[in-house]
């Protein structure tokens, strides 16, 4: 039987999703337009950057498998709103951080804490909506994560001479803490879903999840192009933006506010369309082989400098909205019961992308600049290798896996 969207459904669950997910993007993003008060001020490298900004990334994504049991057991509401307490705990860290340690505990903290935002999202939908309309309402959901994106370029630029970086973690605090009251009394508690079964049998299930060629097809993509995105939208695209094309920090935060606004307008029409699309059989695997292709050609562009920087980063982050249809297309090879941890198995290979190709990078830059390579000449090696990296994952996408999945 397909769930039915409730008459109240976008103020009782879209909206406490949405303002979650607003925050869990722009504290994913804050790191770029901070990264020079934070070098500055603790004499950072490239790659401690790199590292500090990552270990959102590795909490994110160590995280994703228990979250994926919980969102199963015990339903968006209670898993989210926990978690949010977390964030609001690492942002007053952060804000008290004076070391690397301090600061890399702080962030990671605050990965954990949104660990959960976009995926018990996904899950909300699953119950209270019906399937064709779950790509609009993800596309939704992933325009809230662009609106945080946003707020964490050029507004923030623009306030830090007036907040400072730690005042801006002290209003994130804030912030979190109203996310939660928020989710807690707007979001209805989860429909019985029967007995679970053992922890064990969930840790099998997870297990048979991993190994399964249709599972398997979709992490590589997610690795490679969720990866990729990530670790350029949160901190290497203004390095790129200020060393290659000449900006300043100013007018990288720009360029920032234009790949978001870019990306919004992907999310947007994939909403606006995605219920259309859906009724005439366009299925988000469809739309993931089109975008990502679409996300490689406009890479290259901008490696080579072909066409203005407002344009080219415009239409990279528009079709990088095609990265949320991820998780609906693994999902749908498996029972409904399992979407949780579908959804976070995969989200744990995007941030795990994320992570290795953020740090990664950083160490690849000071690698190239300790042979004699400048930043501009070593940016933009570092870029082509991560281009390759994503050709390799697209690859599974175009293979039919085999019909093999675990059941709950």
């Amino acid at each position: 039987m397909q769930p039915t969207a409730m008459p109240s459904a976008w103020g009782r669950i879209f909206l406490p999703f949405a303002l979650g997910y607003f925050l869990s993007y722009l504290l994913r993003t804050v790191n770029a337009v901070i990264s020079p008060a934070l070098t500055a001020e603790l004499g950072l490298s490239a790659a401690h950057l790199g590292l500090l900004t990552s270990t959102y990334f590795l909490a994110f994504g160590l995280a994703q498998l228990p979250v994926g049991i919980a969102l199963d057991r015990f339903g968006p509401r209670r898993v989210e709103g926990v978690l949010l307490l977390v964030t609001a705990l690492g942002a007053v860290m952060f804000a008290l951080g004076d070391s690397l340690q301090s600061l890399g505990v702080a962030r990671g903290l605050i990965g954990l804490g949104v660990s959960a935002c976009l995926m018990a999202a996904l899950k909300g939908f699953a119950l209270w909506y019906p399937r064709d309309r779950q790509s609009s309402m993800t596309g939704f959901i992933m325009a809230a994560g662009a609106l945080g994106a946003l707020a964490a370029s050029s507004p923030l630029e623009a306030a830090l001479p007036v907040l400072g970086w730690r005042g801006a973690f002290w209003i994130i605090a804030a912030l979190a803490l109203v996310a939660a009251l928020v989710i807690h009394r707007g979001v209805p508690e989860a429909p019985a879903a029967g007995p679970h079964g053992s922890l064990r049998d969930a840790l099998r299930v997870l297990g048979g999840i991993y190994v399964s060629p249709a599972f398997l097809r979709f992490a590589a993509s997610s690795a490679a192009f969720i990866g990729s995105f990530m670790a350029l939208q949160s901190l290497w695209a203004v390095p790129w933006l200020m060393s290659v094309d000449g900006f300043d920090l100013a007018q990288a935060a720009g360029m920032l506010v234009v790949l978001n606004l870019g990306s919004l307008a992907g999310q947007l029409s994939i909403g606006l369309l995605g219920v259309r699309l859906a009724r005439r059989g366009v299925e988000p695997l469809t739309l993931l082989r089109v975008g990502y292709v679409a996300m490689l050609l406009v890479q290259v562009a901008i490696l080579f400098s072909f066409g203005p920087s407002l344009m080219t980063w415009f239409v990279f982050g528009f079709f990088s909205a095609v990265n949320s249809q991820s998780y609906l297309a693994a999902a749908r090879a498996f029972e409904p019961a399992l979407f949780g941890r579908v959804s976070t198995a995969l989200n744990l290979m995007a941030f795990a992308g994320a992570f290795a190709l953020q740090w990664g990078l950083g160490y690849a830059l000071d690698a190239l600049r300790a042979q004699g390579h400048e930043m501009a000449a070593a940016l933009q090696f570092s870029f082509a290798g991560l281009i390759a990296f994503q050709v390799l994952g697209y690859l599974p996408l175009l293979f039919r896996a085999p019909a093999h999945e675990p059941r709950a």
